[in-house]
């Protein structure tokens, strides 16, 4: 018995790591990418119309429509890691940032060891193992049961 609450603890600290560790690298790099509220930052219009360039069938080829992928952008990597902090639509918000990250590895292809795999591998572990009990994912889940059975 001991030991089931061990790994239950267990479990629910190192999902909860999995969300913090995931979220700090794309928060940091979305507050960089705004000057205000709602307010993209110039230098983050021109890394997407003059500096990032999608690297596809040993070609570069520049980011279709910059400034609609730099908001985008902006936008997901600051709300994306508020959501994982919280665990709230915890799978849709790693499942987001899963395909942030092999868009990153499209632009950025040297950074896959040390950076874009094990974002990736955070990422699907949440995907597929949720956002464990320390999440308003469970809080909300718990309400909905509790509803469902007061109902009948």
């Amino acid at each position: 018995m001991k030991l089931d609450r061990l790994q239950s603890i267990g479990r629910c600290v190192s999902l909860l790591a999995l969300r913090f560790a995931l979220a700090v690298p794309f928060w940091r790099s979305g507050l960089t990418k705004w000057d205000g509220f709602l307010q993209l930052s110039d230098s983050a219009r021109a890394l997407f119309t003059d500096e990032f360039r999608l690297h596809l069938f040993g070609r570069e080829v520049p980011f279709p429509m910059p400034d609609v992928f730099a908001h985008l952008s902006g936008t997901a990597e600051v709300c994306l890691p508020v959501l994982l902090v919280l665990g709230l639509a915890t799978r849709f918000a790693a499942a987001g940032l899963l395909v942030m990250t092999g868009i990153i590895q499209l632009t950025e292809p040297d950074g896959w060891a040390n950076f874009h795999l094990p974002w990736a591998a955070m990422a699907l572990a949440l995907v597929v193992f949720g956002p464990g009990r320390i999440a308003l994912d469970t809080l909300v889940c718990r309400f909905l049961q509790a509803r469902r059975a007061r109902r009948g």
